[in-house]
Parts: structure tokens; sequence; C-alpha cells
């Protein structure tokens, strides 16, 4: 509102007698919250001509009365170009005390949109500013506002006009409301569609009627002018068979000439009056079908809910005619930039699109950004400054949620090249020996966040509000996860490798120490475990140091160690006590204690040796070792080791560890498994040590030797002293004799396999062939038979057959 109409606002000395019949005293008063009084009656401001909307219309309504109604009001709001009387009309009926015209003057009078309670009626009358007035010129913001606000709040819109208005476009301000109606339809629509808001009434007042052109035909034009409008509305989708009946209801009145008629003019005007305050009346106005159902305490706070949705619906910013052509051009030149700069943008988007990184992508975006402003700055700055300015502002939005993808993508693909060139640098960095872990983790860690920073601030626009923080605060946890897991790994690695070493170092020491089987067999071995995993952690301490490793990681780490190492060492015993190794190594014992003496000298069993008690000595010796391998129990209880109760990563969570357990190398069972199975290899030993003594003692007697000399000499002397047997004697040792001095005792023994083999041939090939004889007679016997039947009968009955 102007800064004089923000105080008290003076009513003329002849105020209408509608307002002195009513007791109205033309006084000008300013109540406590801004409203004024004239009175009895208060009147507020609204919504002021700078179209803020009052924050006291909620204590005006409570000094009016109305606040605990409930439903028991109405709303009423008139609608009219400037000048035509509407405040007049509205203090006659309403006994209202809005300002009137000072007609002497033709001005504007109401600014903005008042409001003031009917006098004696439950009713809100809201005054708004004038349509088409010279004050405001073409800036038709305010009027399309304000008519939009009495529309959607009112339950009856009084529509005042004269009576040669009717039949025009802009005198009835029929292009006014089909803004209006278009507006209201796509902000109201749908829920007076649901039944959630009521109708309303357009009640059209035609003033200055002289009776000439009948009301029905007034009517009638006014309605098809309506209908005309309506159909020619841009609705929404699913308002599109909607017609203005559904939503409005129509209604005709006329009133005289106020001057030139006036007794006729006062006269019907109380009869329309009447048609408000009378409810028994068929023609009452005040339906409950127009009433909005919002309850009297609420009315303040509905009102101006719907003028922040008028306020911002810019359906309802329709330019003047400077600013449509402003509008047709300005779009023109941004589109035209707009396609160039698509054309510059798109080849550079799918190597964004494919995860590429495009150097001096921000450069290129910079250049096509400036180019387009240019070209749009150069052929727009000409036209309406708001309107360039506000399409210039539109054309920028538009770059940049354009280049916005493009930016937000090279963040992404810069992104995975610095985590993909973090992890190359620290696997190369963490090649070899002797390289310190947290060293090259912080050199790498330092060029993945420079590389970064330095693509995302060379693609970064100014003037927008891009940002890459949030994505490199995302790669710097994405490059510790890396590097915790690559930790990770690295440990698990080094730890492996200290296992595998233990593993190497306590093999031979353990062979040595269970071959042996002393009484201190498991000190030994123990001894030997803790010195190496004494040496391994100290190994593993040494390189933790720079993975910059927590002590709760160090703990975990060296209690996996230690477990890992003595299951190393429970498997290097298993497999020394398994079935056959152990059984071995017991068959040596007792054959060191058996079959050789003190002195370690082999032992030739003779039958006078005591070969009982050496056998049930070293199978008593041997035996007492089975209990002493089935368990884990140095003799020195100092050498004791005890497996500390500490989490590790080495077992499963539903898995648990029982060291215990672990220091029994078989069970009982085993045991006597294995003292059965020994005794039975010992049996043996001592069964072949009693043969021997047996085929020792079982020789040839002497004396023999004389009665074979006795028994065969008779033979002896015919072969000596007969010449042909000892001529062949003769021959048959010098010929054995030369051939074994001539070395021909090889190939003689060749030869004769050869001749062997030959005479075995010979001998196989004459019986396969005789016993093959009768089979290869058959066909004879068949040809014979088909030559000459009764000659074949002759011919089997001669070779001993039966004729067929």
């Amino acid at each position: 509102m102007s800064s004089d109409n923000q105080g008290i606002r003076p009513v003329p000395i002849d105020a209408s007698p509608a307002a002195q019949a009513n007791g109205v005293t033309p006084v000008n008063g300013h109540t406590p919250n801004g409203a004024q009084q004239f009175g009895s009656s208060e009147r507020i401001q609204v919504i002021n001509d700078e179209k803020n909307f009052t924050p006291d219309l909620a204590s005006q309504i409570d000094r009016w009365g109305l606040r605990d109604v409930g439903f028991s009001y109405n709303i009423v709001a008139v609608f009219g170009s400037q000048s035509t009387g509407k405040s007049t009309l509205l203090n006659r009926l309403f006994g209202t005390t809005f300002d009137v015209m000072d007609e002497s003057q033709r001005r504007q009078t109401t600014k903005g949109i008042w409001m003031c309670r009917g006098k004696g009626m439950g009713v809100m009358v809201m005054d708004v500013e004038g349509t088409d007035g010279r004050e405001r010129g073409e800036d038709q913001d305010f009027e399309r506002k304000s008519a939009l606000f009495s529309l959607a709040s009112s339950e009856i819109l009084i529509i005042n006009l004269w009576e040669h208005q009717v039949g025009l476009y802009q005198g009835a301000n029929m292009g006014l409301l089909k803004t209006v109606f278009e507006v209201n339809l796509g902000l109201f629509g749908k829920k007076a569609q649901d039944g959630t808001s009521g109708r309303t009434l357009l009640l059209f007042v035609i003033r200055d009627h002289i009776g000439v052109t009948p009301l029905a035909n007034l009517q009638a034009t006014l309605t098809a002018d309506l209908n005309k409008i309506w159909e020619s509305l841009s609705k929404p989708a699913e308002l599109q068979d909607r017609l203005l009946s559904d939503y409005f209801d129509l209604s005709f009145t006329a009133l005289p000439h106020k001057v030139l008629a006036a007794d006729k003019f006062e006269s019907e005007v109380q009869q329309l009056r009447k048609r408000f305050v009378e409810k028994g009346r068929e023609d009452y106005l005040f339906k409950s079908a127009y009433h909005k159902r919002i309850p009297a305490d609420g009315v303040a706070f509905y009102m101006e809910g719907i003028w922040e949705q008028v306020q911002t619906n810019k359906d309802l910013d329709l330019p003047t005619q400077q600013e449509l052509l402003a509008q047709f051009r300005c779009d023109e030149i941004s589109t035209l930039a707009l396609a160039e700069f698509n054309e510059q943008s798109k080849p550079q988007r799918r190597p964004v699109e494919a995860g590429r990184v495009v150097e001096g992508l921000g450069s290129m975006m910079r250049n096509w950004k400036t180019q387009a402003l240019t070209r749009y700055d150069r052929d727009a700055s000409r036209y309406h400054q708001g309107v360039y300015k506000r399409k210039r502002v539109d054309l920028l939005s538009v770059i940049d949620s354009t280049l916005s993808p493009l930016f937000l993508g090279q963040l992404k693909n810069l992104h995975k090249s610095c985590l993909v060139a973090f992890k190359k640098e620290m696997l190369e960095g963490m090649r070899g020996e002797g390289y310190n872990f947290a060293v090259v983790v912080n050199k790498a860690r330092e060029k993945c966040e420079t590389r970064f920073t330095e693509g995302a601030k060379e693609a970064l626009l100014e003037d927008t509000d891009w940002t890459w923080e949030d994505e490199v605060e995302l790669l710097r946890e994405e490059v510790g996860i890396v590097a915790d897991q690559c930790r990770k790994d690295e440990t698990k690695k080094m730890v492996n490798l200290i296992e595998r070493t233990c593993k190497r170092q306590i093999s031979e020491p353990v062979d040595i120490h269970l071959n042996k089987a002393a009484p201190d067999m498991w000190d030994g071995v123990l001894i030997v475990f803790k010195t190496t995993l004494e040496k391994a952690e100290a190994t593993y301490l040494t390189k933790a140091k720079s993975f910059n490793c927590t002590e709760e990681e160090n703990t975990t780490a060296l209690a996996t160690l230690r477990k890992r190492a003595w299951l190393v060492l429970r498997a290097k015993i298993d497999e020394q006590v398994a079935d056959p190794v152990i059984l071995g190594k017991l068959r040596g014992h007792f054959e060191d204690r058996f079959r050789y003496d003190d002195s370690g000298v082999p032992r030739v069993w003779k039958p006078e040796d005591d070969i009982d008690s050496a056998f049930k000595k070293a199978k008593d010796q041997t035996l007492e070792l089975i209990p002493r391998y089935s368990k884990i129990a140095p003799v020195d209880p100092s050498n004791e080791y005890t497996l500390p109760s500490e989490p590790s990563d080495s077992l499963s969570s539903t898995e648990e560890f029982d060291f215990p357990a672990t220091l029994t190398v078989f069970t009982e069972t085993k045991s006597l498994d294995l003292s059965a199975r020994f005794r039975k290899d010992a049996d043996a030993y001592y069964v072949e040590a009693k043969r021997s003594t047996v085929s020792s003692v079982a020789q040839i007697p002497y004396w023999m030797y004389g009665v074979l000399v006795i028994l065969g000499w008779n033979e002896a002397m015919v072969v000596l002293f007969n010449p042909l047997y000892f001529a062949f004697l003769l021959c048959a040792l010098g010929s054995a004799y030369a051939i074994v001095q001539l070395g021909l005792v090889g190939p003689l023994i060749q030869v004769s396999r050869t001749v062997a083999g030959e005479v075995q041939r010979q001998a196989s090939d004459r019986l396969r062939e005789h016993f093959s004889q009768p089979v290869l007679a058959q066909p004879i016997r068949s040809r014979s038979v088909d030559v000459d039947s009764n000659d074949g009968e002759d011919e089997l009955r001669r070779r001993g057959g039966s004729p067929m």
C-alpha cells in the first residue's frame, strides 16, 4: 500500500444515504490493530497495493464477533472495472463503510483488497480494487491476482458492470476472467472436482439498466461469452471434460441508473439485499453449496494460504505488449544460443559417459558457456531489460543444468581413475624387500588427492553452486578402506611368511628329538618351539612398525601367529606319529635293543644264549615309549607351554580352539592298538631268532660221509675201470675245461636256448597241422556231394562216413 494509504483514509462529506441510514457516522478513526473504524463498523485492508497480506485479519474477525460462529458466516466479494460503483453497491447492500469515489475527480478510490463485516449480518464483505485503472497502467498483475483470490476465497463473487459493457471483451473483463478461470482451474479445480471445495456463485449485477435490452437477452449474451471463454481454456489433462457449470453457478440481476432513477435504484438495491438476508426466499443467494466449509476461526489462515498460492503461481504473470515481444525474441535468441551450445558439448558427453577423464573439460565448458551467453547478450540486450535479464537467468540455468552432468561425470571418472592409480602406485611401492608401508601409502594417498583436487578445480565453473568437497571426502574414505584392506592383506602375507619360516626351522629339530625318543624328548621339542616362536614374534613386531598397525591389530596378529605356529608344530608331530611312522620307530627301537648288544655289535644267536630274557627286556623298553609319545608332557615344568586365549582370525567364530586337547598326541585306544600291533612285529623277530639257532644245530653228521663212500664204492670203480665210461668222462671234462677257458659258456648257452626254441616251434607247428587236417577236408566233401550225389555217398562210405 502506498504511503498515503497507510494511515486513516478520509471519507467524503457527501457520504451515501444508505450509510447514514445505517447509522454510520462519517468520522475517521484508527483502531490499534491497523483497521479503520467508522461509527460502529470496522474495516481492514486484507491485501495492500504492494501485494502484502495483513497479519491482523484473525484478530479483526474476533473483534467483529465472528471468531466462534463456526460455519455460520458467509463471504462475498465484488469484482469489476474501476469507478463502476462497486463500493457504493456494497455499502447499500450490506451496510459497510467502504470508501466511495469522489465523482468530481473520478480517480481510484479502493487500493488493494479491503474487508468489512455487513451490519447486522454474519457476512464478511471484500471490496476489491477495480480493474483497468489508469493508476496501474499496463501492470495487470495485481488485477489478475486479486480477481483470482476473490474467486477462490468467496462464496459469491459479485461482478459489477455497466449495461453498455455487455458484449464487450475487455470492457466486460472477459479476458481477465479467462485468465482467472484458467489459473483457478489449475490451482483449485481438482479440489472442486473431488468435493473438497464448494462451488462459487457468479452474480452479475448490470448497472444503469434502462430496459431497452431485456435482462434475458443480456443474460444470454453473458452466458454465451462465459461458455465460449471456458471452452478456450487450457485445462489440465484430467479436467478436459469439465464444464463451467461443474464449478460455477450464474445469476443475473439489473439495477436502474443511480442518478437518473435514484428512488427506483434504492428500491431495487433493497430487493437485492433481501436475497442476501432472508433465508426463506426461493432466490436466497447464500446457499450451503457455496460455503467453503472453513470454520470462522480459520478463515484468516485459509485466505493467507490462498494468497500465497496465487502469489507463487507463474501463470498470472502475463506480460505487457512490450514484454510479449521481448519474450518472443529472447526465447528465439536463447533457443539458437542453446542449440549451438548443445552442438559444442555433444562430442564430449560420450567419453564422460563411457567413464573416461576428459582433459581440459573445465576450460571447454567455460568456452561453450561464454560463447552462448555472448551470443544471447549481443542479440537480446536491445529488448525489454526485465525480460532480457529474466530470460538470461533462465538460459544460464539451462546451460548449468546441461553442464552439471558433465561435471558430475568428470568427478566420478576422476574418482575411479584416482582410486585405480592409488592401488597401482601402492602395489608398485610394495614390490621388493625393505619397503616402509606407511611411507608408500602416504605417498600414494597424497598423489591421489592432489590429482583429484586439480582435476575437480579445473572442471568447476564459476558462478555455480557446484561442489566437489563431498566427492573428495568420499575418495578419502575409499582410499582409507583400500589402504586398510591392503595393510590387512600384507599383514596376513607377513604372518604366513613367518609361519612358513617357523615350519622350516622347527622341522629338523623336531624330527631329531622324536627319533631319539629320550625321556626329555618333549622338553627339547618345546625349547626349540619357544625359541623359534620368539624369533617369529620379534620379526613380526619389527615389520609391523611400518604398517601403522594398532595395538589391537598387533595383539590379534600375534595371537594368530602363536596359534598357527602351534598348529604347525602339531602337524609336524602328527606327521612323525602317524601309524606307519610310529610303528617304524618302535621296530627300530626294539631292533636296537634286541639284535645289537650294548656295544652296538650285531648278535648271532647261539643255542646257549638267553633269547627270552633279551626279548622281554627289549619289548618292555619299547612299550614304554608309547605313553611317552601319546602326550606332550615335558619333564621339566619350566619347559611347559600354554597358548594365551586371545582373539585371532585363524579360526572362524563358530569354532573354538581347545589348546589342552592339542597336548594329547593320540588317545588311549590308539595306544592300545599300537601296542598290539607292535607285539605282533616283536613276536616275528623272536621267532626268527629261534629259527636261526635251530638251523645252526641241524647239520649233517660226519659219519654219514663214511657211509656214502662205502655204499658208492662199487659204482665208482665200475666207472673208473670201464674204458668206454672212462673215455667219455675224460672227453666231457676236457670239453668243459676248453669251453670255460675260451669263454664260450655264454654263447653256448645262447645257442642252446635258440635250438630249444626252434625245436619247440617246429613241434608246435606239426601238432597244430596234424590236428587241423579233418577240418580242411570238409569243403572237399561238400563239393563232391554237389557234383554227383551217388559218388559222394560212395566217397563217404570209403572215408568211413555215412550218407546223409
